[in-house]
């Protein structure tokens, strides 16, 4: 059988190209979203967090709530199982506290305020009630560091599935006491898809805990600064601490309910 030239250089050709079709899918397949390794981030901290059945921490946010924004400092006390948080406000509202435990109160928190407001006594309202949400963008059922950090991981693990994402990452960023490796995803344009311009996660490096999440909305004009959003920030944690019931109990003597 006799093979012409033109069926070899053919065959050649035809090789060639598939060899760089091939290639070139190896390389795409070897590309992943900047968000991905980011996620690994947050899974890892997750992870470490899942060996702290409790902290006391000082907790501070901003954030915006109806176009209006709320500054609070508050110290709190927080257990995994069952899901337990206890708040003791800082500052312009000293007194107040409030402690919600998962299963327990008929689902509901209990807060009493101070000054003449204390004379309405303790409140018993539902997590997602207006009042209890009217200083809050999260419900208290959100609150602690691990919360924060599922709601994160949820936010970048369906922003991952779209493209206009930049990561940069800052190494050695004092927070308080503590040196922080930051994460900062960011989005050049409003998309239906992205909630937030900026987010940016801090993280100590000496306990690999996720200590800050700031998120930042578009800047409303060419030029202006993004807006923050949100801003929580935990300082001050303690994991070696002894934490029961009595911590979470409105009779507490040591609470003023």
């Amino acid at each position: 059988m006799k093979i012409s030239r033109q069926f070899v250089a053919g065959v050649l050709v035809t090789g060639v190209i598939t060899t760089m079709v091939s290639g070139l899918q190896a390389v795409e397949a070897k590309k992943e979203h900047p968000l991905k390794p980011v996620l690994r981030v947050v899974e890892k901290s997750l992870k470490t967090l899942e060996s702290i059945p409790a902290y006391e921490a000082t907790f501070t946010k901003n954030e915006l709530v109806k176009n209006r924004m709320v500054s609070q400092r508050m110290k709190m006390k927080f257990r995994r199982e069952p899901f337990s948080v206890y708040f003791y406000f800082l500052g312009d509202l000293e007194g107040r506290e409030v402690i919600y435990v998962q299963g327990r109160n008929k689902g509901k928190l209990l807060a009493h305020e101070t000054g003449i407001a204390s004379f309405a006594g303790t409140l018993e309202l539902a997590p997602n009630d207006t009042m209890a949400m009217s200083e809050n963008r999260h419900p208290i059922t959100e609150a602690g560091i691990e919360k924060f950090l599922l709601v994160l991981h949820k936010q970048w693990t369906q922003e991952s599935k779209f493209g206009e994402t930049e990561v940069k990452y800052y190494r050695d960023a004092k927070l308080d006491k503590m040196t922080c490796n930051v994460i900062e995803a960011s989005h050049p344009r409003p998309r239906r898809q992205f909630a937030f311009h900026r987010t940016r996660l801090w993280i100590d490096k000496d306990t690999g805990i996720a200590v800050r999440v700031q998120q930042y909305g578009f800047p409303v004009r060419n030029g202006a600064k993004p807006p923050i959003i949100e801003d929580y920030v935990f300082t001050d944690i303690r994991t070696s601490v002894q934490i029961s019931d009595r911590d979470f109990d409105p009779n507490n003597p040591r609470y003023n309910y």
